[in-house]
């Protein structure tokens, strides 16, 4: 008997799902806490929850992270030297303080617009080679000509023998500023990645585990984890895309919506037909826009540990993630003394960080410019839960909301508060932690807007749903302000939102809201089993998918029936004849598509190929000025054959 494992490392938890090959049956999974800042002992924590008589026989390993998002949202990435080649029009900060912009680059058909300025790139690279991790090179209309781009990375690997990552190998699209961030951020995450993956193939192999190991990527697809090494950026976003494709899967509806319900967000997301919605733009992670595929996604700063807290009468969910109250009391001893002898503020001390509910713990990060204000905040707060009363005793004053909002921005703390995780036990519907901590929680908030604890956890979950249908209607409703959709669902009225297709919910205890999501939708909701560990689950089901996009143009446009370029990753080529041209491009697709299986590991002779063509024809022409060709395979899941 053979078995495969998906493993999902997310924000809050980390999964492992054992599936039976045979017929595609989940048998075993397990859910352990993530650890930071290094997610192996969660991992190993969730593997060490499979039965190890089933290890011996798994010959399929995938696994999906937040480590590429988590790395970037918090900065803590590698340096790297970016160089910039052509007439780049910096108007806008850069994601690096050691870049240089050098002569050289192309025109829109590829034609050389100067020479590249070589000493230039080799004194550049000289210079910082002992301050970064990897190179990152970005060169002007590089997806029409890759000759700059790939003299510099040989020129820097000649001087520093470091890693050096070309835009135009992650990318096709128009955006010089956005493939040099694209590049930029794929260097910075090699060494992580690089450290995260074989830490993890070697922790499988201790266990006994001979197999193919996989990554899930943020469109959805898989690849081998040799290949996924080269573009480590390809895996942001891979958890939603991993609850997508697991929805899919736990289901068996090839068409559906999906509501993911994490710690620290909710992701909405389509599939159809078995092949992701992807966005028409790049993915955008830490406010920085990128040129990576990924699926089309609505998010929201709303999860099962966002903060909930009581201003003016006025409940607030979010957008800060807090350890919940009932999880603290398990983990802190004596916290729920604590808690229950914990002052109210008063009426004018009242505000997001100044809750009777809220404590806060340093996170152990090594404090990195921060002022003597900050400085000492910080050092009012211990390594267990401290009260607001606790700080004001040790600084002699209430420490302001500003110094605290900067310490949390900085990760030097974080705080414990109540959440709808919270609001769940209170009302029995989740009792996982410290019930008591929770009810405690509730009494204080709901005494802050004349409501009693039950009343107060019914109607944090009530609005919680109603977040999670706003948010899935502004998915589907583009160009409405999602403010005015969420807005609706606090009428009373006799009309409801229909939806058309499946809506799966996956994520912890998402079968709470099912209820009252029917109240508030006219839709097919569903919660699958095992959909606490979907993300996992997906990372097995995934398929290879490979997009490859060539672009067809005249050469002159004086003569536009003569002679024409194709553009593509493989770089430009020159056809007399439009038919050739566009027999080139469906060959070659299919040929890189056939090659991308076989690397990935998946099996080339189960691969299904589409092509589409769309041409842009002016009144008067016989050629197209223009010919955008994408050819498509999707592969075999990842199963194996018994």
């Amino acid at each position: 008997m053979k078995y495969s494992l998906g493993i999902d490392a997310g924000g809050t938890y980390t999964d492992a799902v054992l599936l039976r090959d045979s017929d595609e049956v989940i048998i075993a999974s397990n859910k352990a806490l993530t650890t930071y800042p290094d997610p192996l002992g969660g991992i190993r924590n969730a593997i060490d929850g499979i039965d190890h008589e089933y290890l011996k026989d798994v010959k399929v390993v995938s696994v999906s992270t937040t480590l590429s998002t988590n790395s970037i949202l918090e900065g803590t990435g590698f340096p790297v030297g970016l160089i910039l080649v052509g007439n780049y029009e910096i108007n806008k900060d850069l994601p690096t303080e050691h870049f240089v912009q050098v002569t050289g680059g192309h025109n829109y058909n590829g034609i050389e617009t100067a020479p590249l300025d070589e000493e230039a790139v080799r004194v550049f690279a000289a210079g910082i080679k002992d301050r970064v991790a990897a190179f990152a090179v970005s060169s002007y209309f590089s997806i029409r000509n890759h000759d700059h781009e790939l003299r510099v990375k040989e020129i820097v690997k000649e001087a520093t023998g470091l890693p050096v990552v070309c835009a135009h190998e992650l990318s096709q699209d128009l955006g010089a500023f956005e493939r040099a961030v694209t590049a930029f951020f794929n260097a910075q995450l090699i060494p992580i990645t690089e450290n995260f993956m074989s830490t993890v193939e070697q922790y499988i192999v201790s266990k006994g585990v001979d197999a193919n190991v996989f990554m899930l990527k943020c469109d959805g697809s898989v690849i081998g984890i040799r290949s996924a090494l080269e573009k480590p950026i390809e895996s942001i976003f891979s958890g939603p895309a991993g609850s997508l494709v697991g929805a899919s899967f736990l289901t068996g509806n090839d068409t559906c919506a999906v509501i993911d319900v994490g710690g620290t967000s909710t992701d909405i997301s389509v599939i159809n037909d078995g092949v992701p919605d992807m966005s028409e733009s790049g993915a955008v992670v830490g406010g920085w826009k990128t040129r990576v595929k990924a699926i089309k996604m609505e998010t929201s700063a709303m999860g099962g540990d966002s903060d909930v807290w009581v201003k003016d009468n006025h409940v607030n969910i979010g957008p800060r993630r807090v350890i919940p109250l009932c999880r603290a009391a398990d983990i802190y001893p004596g916290f729920l003394d604590q808690l229950q002898t914990n002052p109210m503020p008063s009426k004018g001390l009242i505000g997001k960080n100044f809750q009777p509910t809220k404590f806060f713990i340093r996170t152990g990060y090594d404090p990195i410019d921060i002022t003597d204000m900050e400085k000492e905040v910080l050092g009012a707060i211990s390594e267990t839960p401290t009260s607001l009363r606790e700080i004001k005793y040790r600084l002699k004053k209430y420490p302001s909301a500003k110094h605290i909002d900067l310490l949390l921005q900085k990760r030097l703390i974080q705080t414990i508060g109540f959440t709808p995780t919270d609001a769940l036990h209170v009302l029995g519907d989740y009792e996982e932690h410290t019930v008591e901590a929770a009810q405690i929680g509730a009494k204080y908030l709901g005494s802050l807007c004349k409501r009693d604890a039950q009343e107060f956890a019914a109607f944090v979950k009530q609005e919680f749903a109603k977040n999670m249908a706003s948010d899935l209607m502004s998915f589907f409703l583009e160009g409405i302000p999602k403010n005015e959709i969420r807005k609706i669902f606090d009428i009373e009225s006799p009309t409801k939102f229909k939806v058309e297709m499946p809506v799966v919910l996956i994520g912890g205890p998402v079968v709470a809201y099912l209820e009252n999501l029917k109240e508030i939708l006219d839709a097919d909701i569903v919660v699958p089993e095992f959909s606490n560990v979907g993300n996992a689950a997906g990372a097995l089901a995934a398929k290879g998918i490979r997009r490859v996009d060539f672009l067809v143009r005249p050469v002159s446009m004086a003569a536009p029936d003569w002679e024409f370029y194709v553009f593509s990753e493989k770089g430009r080529m020159n056809f007399y004849e439009y038919e050739e041209a566009l027999e080139y491009a469906t060959t070659t697709g299919k040929e890189m598509i056939i090659q991308y299986m076989a690397d990935a590991g998946l099996d080339p002779e189960h691969v299904k190929v589409d092509v589409e063509k769309e041409e842009i024809i002016p009144d008067g022409w016989d050629h197209p000025l223009e010919t955008r060709i994408r050819v498509m395979g999707v592969g075999a899941s990842l199963v194996e054959e018994e």
